[in-house]
């Protein structure tokens, strides 16, 4: 029942069959979540809609149509990331149609996709770790020691923005700080947390929690962890709402988003002699090749620290010369 309703707000009114198909693929066969689901029916409906609007279906999709397609999105200012993105959708979803026999070609996989440069992750250092977390301390209003718990938990967990907001009580063992988590692809994992988020998330709960549950207007019981204001489960959008906020109230701008945080417990770890394949079962990474990103972060980190003490390293003096 609940995948059926996920299934209806995806849809809605498409009258496309071999959409609704390959949405309901993606979420019993396949088991997207129903974001990542959503996120694949849009990049295909797209593409649908450019064909219909010349007056093509899906299965007239040739090379041409493809790249004349490609050019369309960059002439609409879309980022070479969301062309890549879109055109791997579309190759998943072509492949569906071959293996449902309704295609009899991927025309997908004949097109060069743009090359995306690899940005680095962008992280906290240390020192910005320590001022943030003690300027958050400092506060008084009432919704510090929520705030206090949240920056704790993505940072001591490495977990993602819509992770931390699905997170109920009964996810969370205090006794013995871990989370259990329902990642990507329903997989679930157990990530441990520091004794200071143990400590933080049950004054959270103990004190704030119970504020926020009283002010539910429509009195409905919950068992999310994190609250908005209004005594509400969180949305990814607020849970980036509130670490705007914590910035705006502690004056410590350090550009603060979820997945930064994320990127800084991956860092932290791995500068701290953690494995690779230990820092990828944490996150929950589907391969270590996700996580291998880090290393080159670290890397970076480490030759800076090598060129300012290793006397050699450095450029020599004109005198020297």
């Amino acid at each position: 029942m609940e995948e059926k309703n996920d299934l209806d707000r995806i849809i809605k009114e498409d009258d496309l069959d071999v959409l609704i198909d390959f949405v309901e693929y993606l979420l019993k066969e396949r088991r997207y979540s129903f974001f990542t689901a959503k996120n694949y029916h849009d990049d295909v409906e797209d593409f649908v809609n450019y064909l219909s609007s010349n007056k093509l279906k899906y299965i007239d999709a040739s090379v041409p149509i493809v790249r004349a397609y490609m050019l369309e999105l960059t002439l609409r200012g879309q980022k070479k990331v969301t062309i890549r993105r879109k055109m791997s959708s579309l190759t998943q979803f072509y492949d569906f149609l071959l293996s449902r026999e309704k295609a009899f070609k991927n025309p997908f996989e004949l097109v060069f996709k743009p090359k995306v440069d690899k940005r680095l992750p962008d992280f906290l250092s240390p020192v910005e770790v320590k001022e943030l977390f003690e300027a958050n301390r400092q506060r008084n209003d009432e919704l510090v020691f929520r705030d206090q718990a949240m920056l704790e938990l993505l940072y001591s967990s490495g977990l993602r923005v819509s992770e931390l907001a699905n997170l109920t009580l009964q996810n969370v063992n205090l006794k013995q700080r871990y989370v259990r988590i329902l990642g990507k692809g329903k997989k679930e994992r157990i990530v441990p947390f520091t004794n200071q988020c143990q400590e933080s998330i049950e004054k959270y709960i103990n004190e704030t929690r119970q504020i926020l549950l009283l002010r539910n207007k429509n009195n409905e019981i919950t068992n999310k962890l994190f609250l908005n204001n209004q005594g509400q489960d969180l949305t990814t959008r607020g849970v980036e709402y509130i670490l705007s906020s914590i910035e705006k109230k502690t004056g410590v701008f350090l550009k603060l988003h979820p997945h930064k945080l994320r990127h800084t417990f991956a860092t932290t770890l791995l500068n701290n002699g953690a494995d690779l394949r230990t820092i990828q079962e944490l996150m929950g990474h589907s391969s270590v090749g996700t996580t291998q990103i880090y290393t080159h972060v670290t890397y970076n980190n480490m030759k800076k620290t090598y060129d300012n003490i290793f006397p050699r390293a450095k450029k020599l003096d004109e005198e020297d010369k």
